[in-house]
């Protein structure tokens, strides 16, 4: 399957990594095509050994089976997500072999696991998540679409984590709670009570500093 990344930034480094120790240890069977990305200073870059071919637009042109949108911002993803998907585009699903995936974990198109991930019995991801770098999602937790889970995050088991939501880097998050959609949960954050959509919060145990409206 020929891949091409959308997206040209660090965290696109990161899937490309990901994409290529898939298929260094037999665990797929990816090529990977190139990069695509709006900002002109990046055209013609190399990037993770190839190139950045261009606007997404231009890239698109270049034979390719599947896309993978590694934007970290998780409503620019959305937007991109849904612009493609309206042009027919597929969206591949990258899973770095060093992660720990349980057999009946299910997840929608889009989505990346990363190394060191854990995701346990009965977990669901929608489309588009990002389970980042040892990152653990323990059983029977669901996690909706375009939701971030940073790197070092720990859930417990019976989790909802909503459309959109971010996880902040080293935050945990007690079990059966639930985060609303397009809520922030600040780093080192402790989750101990369910969490309203759109909203920030931080500390120890997790209080809310802001609200905000729902993104466009």
């Amino acid at each position: 399957m020929r891949v091409l990344i959308v997206g040209a930034g660090g965290h696109a480094e990161v899937v490309a990594d990901a994409l290529r120790a898939s298929v260094a240890s037999a665990a797929a069977d990816i090529e990977l095509v190139g990069f695509a990305d709006d900002a002109p200073s990046l055209w013609g870059k190399p990037l993770a050994g190839v190139s950045v071919l261009g606007s997404v637009r231009d890239a698109l042109a270049h034979p390719h089976d599947a896309v993978v949108v590694a934007i970290g911002n998780n409503s620019a993803r959305r937007h991109m997500m849904r612009a493609l998907a309206g042009d027919g585009e597929s969206f591949a699903t990258i899973i770095h072999p060093s992660a720990t995936v349980a057999p009946d974990v299910r997840w929608a198109p889009g989505s990346v696991i990363l190394a060191g991930a854990v995701l346990n019995p009965g977990v669901t991801l929608g489309r588009g998540v990002i389970v980042n770098t040892c990152a653990s999602v323990d059983h029977h937790s669901h996690v909706a679409d375009y939701a971030h889970v940073a790197p070092g995050v720990h859930t417990g088991g019976e989790v909802s984590i909503g459309e959109g939501a971010l996880i902040g880097v080293g935050a945990s998050i007690v079990p059966r709670c639930k985060i609303g959609a397009w809520a922030i949960v600040g780093a080192g954050a402790t989750v101990i009570c369910d969490i309203p959509a759109h909203s920030t919060v931080v500390g120890t145990p997790a209080r809310i500093i802001r609200q905000r409206e729902e993104p466009s």
